[in-house]
């Protein structure tokens, strides 16, 4: 582990030699993410951010670092952890690091480590947060509440983080204002989706080599993230069942032409299983005894709790790893069962996260919010608010544009039979 020892010792990562190529990263996710560059371009002379202190808790990818640049670009001062212990990519970091960012991320933290580098980046006393899982805002309330005083609001992007921090809104516990960037249209009907559908094929791919097609590829969970992993496996050839706990979810992946079991029935047929459900438990003991020798399980969801480990390793004579971000697990009745990325985010700690083009989506959800809660947050309830519909239709206008793409519009006509009451057939 590197620190900055010539200076203020404002980081902390794996290898700071690694920067020149985590750089090279960089500049081709900018080369990939329009929206945001244009926002660097717009708001690098107001500086809109000015006076505010960032502290961020997101994968530290080729992604993050452009959303970085274009809050410092637009005057935010800026620190930042890693939102999971495996999603870090040290290069990015390095990079991150030797541009002056305050950065405390590194590949294969332990628990102790990841709460000490969010620790870290709350020592310059936020007012503001970024946050992906909640962590960082769970840490303020639960071990630093003085410091919610400073923050005049954050940001939530994921699906599990934004129901946690409702819930702990409708119970008056919320200490400041928090926009569910998750819950923006342009967020979870393209990142969840188009995102997650690809990474977690690519993470099961680069940890394998497998061949998808012909495989009986479990999902479970038809959210949107489920939905998105389960296309990508069809398209990939494969034989696609969905275990589901909401009928209507599993009403819509049957009319889509999934197969739609419970997964103690999927477990024995399965080949390929992938959580995506956001719920803790969903394979445990019972689905482990059930599954074909060789049998490959991993998780796309946000938190490692989705696959019981406990279970598998109480099961288990021996695990090895069998090749980087693959472990096999020899049970006591002689099959083995290969664990992906050790249970976590498959498409990030096996692979490299979501595409570019699809989070310069979401970035710049989150640069629009912070924008807004930079401008608004003092006059803001402690409670959740939806990104408004104008920066939901904003973020894809602009995306269209970058593509080269126009639309209609409705004519001044039109708009008004929207309303008409009284037209008919």
């Amino acid at each position: 582990m590197e620190n900055d020892a010539d200076s203020n010792k404002n980081y902390k990562v794996k290898d700071i030699s690694l920067a020149e190529s985590g750089q090279k990263k960089i500049e081709w996710a900018e080369s990939r993410m329009p929206v945001m560059m244009a926002f660097q371009k717009k708001y690098s002379e107001s500086k809109p951010l000015k006076g505010m202190r960032i502290a961020g808790c997101l994968h530290v990818t080729k992604e993050t670092a452009v959303l970085i640049k274009t809050l410092v670009l637009a005057g935010a001062e800026v620190s930042w952890s890693g939102c999971n212990p495996l999603s870090t990519q040290d290069d990015i970091a390095a990079a991150l690091a030797k541009q002056g960012i305050s950065v405390y991320a590194w590949h294969g933290m332990n628990v102790d480590e990841f709460y000490w580098a969010i620790e870290k980046t709350l020592e310059m006393k936020p007012t503001l947060t970024l946050d992906d899982g909640a962590d960082l805002i769970f840490t303020i309330h639960n071990k630093h509440p003085e410091l919610a005083k400073e923050v005049i609001g954050g940001t939530e992007e994921t699906t599990t983080g934004v129901h946690r921090l409702r819930a702990m809104a409708e119970d008056g516990k919320l200490l400041y204002p928090i926009m569910a960037v998750n819950d923006a249209e342009t967020k979870w009907d393209f990142d969840n989706v188009y995102g997650t559908g690809q990474s977690s094929l690519d993470g099961i791919l680069r940890a394998t080599s497998v061949l998808i097609a012909g495989k009986n590829f479990v999902v479970a969970g038809y959210g949107h993230c489920g939905r998105g992993v389960a296309m990508r496996a069809k398209g990939l050839g494969a034989n696609v069942i969905v275990t589901e706990v909401n009928p209507i979810m599993a009403l819509k992946a049957t009319l889509e032409g999934f197969r739609v079991m419970k997964m103690d029935e999927a477990a024995k047929i399965g080949d390929i299983f992938i959580t995506a459900a956001g719920m803790k438990d969903i394979i445990v003991k019972r689905h482990f005894e059930l599954m074909k020798d060789g049998a490959i399980v991993c998780n796309t969801g946000h938190y490692d709790c989705e696959v019981n480990i406990k279970d598998l390793k109480e099961m288990s004579t021996s695990v090895r790893e069998i090749r980087p971000s693959n472990e096999e697990y020899t049970l006591k009745n002689g099959n083995k069962i290969f664990l992906l990325a050790q249970g976590r985010l498959v498409n990030l700690a096996s692979a490299e996260g979501h595409p570019s083009e699809v989070m310069d989506m979401s970035f710049a959800n989150q640069f629009l919010s912070m924008m807004w809660l930079a401008k608004n947050g003092n006059s803001l309830e402690n409670r959740i608010y939806d990104v408004t519909k104008e920066q939901d239709q904003e973020v894809a206008q602009l995306k269209l544009a970058t593509q080269g793409i126009t639309i209609d519009r409705l004519t001044e006509e039109q708009k008004k039979y929207l309303t008409d009451y009284s037209a008919g057939t």
